[in-house]
């Protein structure tokens, strides 16, 4: 017998895995139940995910509106406009910075 969530190979008279602790089939059908609350600490950690996901896209979102805003800097030998962070001009190849 295998456990369904992680793979792990579980004795036969295992109610639940070894390994992760997700309740095995003989754990269900002999109508077992968690020696904790399970449930809520899934919530919970999935609450804390969410919220650092949040955090990494708003730091991403922060990242490329800066980028974004920036000015062009114009090339003093040319005159083309080159991207805020370029230190060459992509038209005639001086510094630009």
């Amino acid at each position: 017998m295998f456990c369904s969530n992680c793979g792990e190979e579980l004795p036969e008279t295992a109610y639940f895995c070894l390994q992760c602790g997700v309740k095995s089939s003989k754990g269900v059908e002999a109508g077992v139940s968690y020696p904790w609350n399970w449930e809520k600490e899934v919530k919970k950690a999935l609450s804390t995910a969410a919220k650092e996901v949040e955090k990494a896209f708003g730091t991403v979102k922060e990242s490329i509106n800066k980028t974004i805003k920036k000015e062009p800097i114009t090339c003093p030998n040319c005159g083309e406009k080159n991207q805020s962070d370029s230190s060459f001009c992509y038209k005639c190849g001086k510094a630009v910075s």
